[in-house]
């Protein structure tokens, strides 16, 4: 006989009412079949204030008007793993494809500086890897740009992690002898970023469902945002591509998470198809671009 599974706890009917507060704040959705997660979030930060209830800690969260607690709640539900060089088919694309084509790009303009940004860069080793092979380009195709990465996420506490830059475990498995040599330093048995990698990384909190602060970030020639849009439903994605379309450069790119896709989402964008990998660019962009 197999063993008696135990039941889910019941839920509470508040859960449902918190769902909605963090719908609207930052348009993260959870659906029925995630509602449990959700509460069980809640009941660990009810803990560490020492709330009695789901209806007291709703309460709390609707009166707050200083989202004080509703941003901490939404550093203990939006916790991401993630590594350094995560993606190489995308990175090798990014790096030997894409980046040329915005470089002569702008070569036609007065402007000679790549502006990147990871959106949702959670503990920082997408920014950083970025800034790295921005780095291994300084001697050669970008001799004469500058270049920075600005990196947001919705959760303080991954931000505090990134800023301080210091590493091991998962999030290094995939850095070779040469990035390791050339970029960390050790600090025990974890690795500690360069700090002229550091200097070209922006760290920053960003609620990609506020308009008024996606409105700053502009003139973007680079967008990695991947595996973030699965957390909004079809509604909120609209609304977080349509910032996405309004900072990015018409010569711009966008990338997302290999399971992710615009379709039926955007029709500002079009796919292109790079070897190993896949990019979105503006939808009036002359065909040529996806050659």
């Amino acid at each position: 006989m197999s063993p008696r599974m135990n039941p889910m706890p019941p839920l509470n009917p508040y859960v449902s009412r918190i769902r909605d507060l963090i719908y609207q704040e930052a348009g993260i959705f959870y659906a029925e079949n995630k509602l449990h997660t959700l509460q069980d979030r809640c009941e660990k930060r009810m803990g560490e204030l020492g709330s009695l209830s789901l209806q007291t800690y709703y309460e709390q969260l609707r009166v707050d008007t200083a989202r004080s607690e509703i941003t901490s709640l939404l550093n203990n539900i939006t916790v991401g793993e993630t590594c350094f060089f995560r993606n190489q088919p995308q990175l090798d694309a990014l790096r030997r494809i894409v980046l040329p084509r915005i470089v002569q790009a702008q070569e036609k303009t007065a402007v000679h500086k790549i502006r990147i940004w990871s959106a949702g860069c959670s503990t920082g080793e997408e920014p950083y890897t970025l800034a790295m092979l921005m780095l291994e380009e300084k001697a050669g195709l970008l001799k004469d740009f500058s270049f920075d990465v600005q990196a947001t996420d919705l959760n303080e506490l991954s931000l505090e992690h990134a800023r301080k830059g210091l590493y091991g475990g998962y999030s290094v498995r995939n850095l070779t002898t040469f990035f390791r040599q050339k970029y960390f330093t050790s600090a025990g048995d974890s690795l500690q970023i360069s700090p002229r990698v550091q200097a070209l990384v922006n760290f920053s909190r960003v609620n990609l469902f506020d308009s008024a602060r996606m409105s700053l970030m502009k003139a973007m020639d680079i967008i990695v945002c991947c595996n973030v849009l699965i957390y909004f439903n079809s509604a909120s994605k609209k609304t977080v591509i349509q910032h996405f379309c309004s900072s990015l450069q018409k010569h711009g790119y966008l990338f997302l998470g290999h399971s992710e896709s615009l379709y039926g989402i955007s029709d500002e964008f079009r796919l292109v198809h790079l070897p190993s990998a896949t990019a979105y660019v503006k939808a009036d962009r002359e065909q040529g671009a996806s050659r």
